[in-house]
């Protein structure tokens, strides 16, 4: 037993029974004499509705989370190089990606029998915002150990602009010069052009693997909404019939008991007319 190995096995619990196994772990670890252990494992958080969602979503969808985690790398690099349009564009994008998976999350929730609300599915979106914005963010939502959302950022950091050499600074400078910095600026913006590229790519390749799983998510959806109107229709049926079941076995008792008083009825003739015909045979007295 290692502390890596219980925290991966206590962070994929749901939060209702992560403390009661935490204590068991940490007792095993204490009867087995690693009381430093044991200790660690006891200070082992429980997470919360929305950091257990996020655990399961990068246990659940290991491609999912390398492909994000790339996404957020893409748009780091490229965001101190975009204007304010090209901006818009990138967030409207990390939005739908991030909401799609944030929707994702519930379906593992409610497998294990703990729907998610909006506000925790929106808890599970900040997270992800926050992965895509933040190295570090994006490093610990990936070992699938969280214990409370993220903080999503307000925005990645400003942009950073080098301003550019007056026209008196440039007559002063050698014709050299003047070329070597112009070349240097047009690898710059090739350099710029290709990170946006590659960022817009990565986006748009996020997108639509993400738009074709939530297109099997709502798929898997209706057969569950279909195989839970299939069940109440059986559990409908199953009633009725126990119903039926029991107006034939009360029908049932009440035929056995007619058949019994009949049975009595016809006893009772046959001794009448029995003693009816003995009277007949003893000789009449004068």
């Amino acid at each position: 037993m290692d502390l890596d190995a219980v925290a991966d096995e206590l962070y994929g619990l749901a939060p209702g029974v992560f403390t009661a196994a935490r204590d068991e772990r940490a007792r095993a670890a204490r009867a087995a004499g690693d009381r430093e252990l044991a200790e660690e494992i006891r200070r082992l958080r429980r997470p919360t509705l929305s950091a257990w969602a996020s655990n399961l979503l990068v246990r659940e969808q290991p491609d999912e989370v390398q492909r994000l985690v790339h996404l957020g790398e893409a748009l780091r690099r490229a965001h101190q190089d975009l204007d304010g349009e090209e901006l818009r564009g990138l967030s409207a994008q990390q939005h739908q990606v991030t909401r799609a998976l944030a929707r994702q999350a519930g379906q593992p929730t409610a497998r294990a029998g703990q729907p998610i609300s909006d506000d925790t599915r929106q808890e599970v979106q900040d997270t992800l915002h926050a992965v895509l914005a933040d190295a570090d963010a994006a490093r610990q939502w990936a070992k699938g150990r969280l214990t409370k959302p993220l903080s999503a950022p307000a925005g990645f950091p400003p942009l950073s602009r080098q301003p550019a050499p007056s026209a008196a600074v440039r007559g002063t400078e050698p014709a050299g010069e003047v070329a070597d910095r112009e070349a240097a600026s047009a690898r710059h913006r090739e350099q710029q052009e290709e990170r946006l590229e590659q960022a817009r790519r990565q986006a748009a390749d996020a997108e639509q693997h993400l738009h074709a799983r939530e297109a099997d998510l709502t798929a898997a959806e209706e057969k569950l909404s279909r195989a839970e109107e299939e069940q109440q229709q059986a559990e409908q049926r199953v009633d009725d019939l126990s119903r039926q079941l029991k107006d034939a076995e009360s029908a049932k008792q009440r035929a056995r008991e007619a058949a019994r008083r009949a049975r009595d009825l016809t006893r009772a003739a046959d001794r009448a007319a029995h003693a009816d015909h003995l009277a007949e045979q003893l000789p009449h007295t004068s």
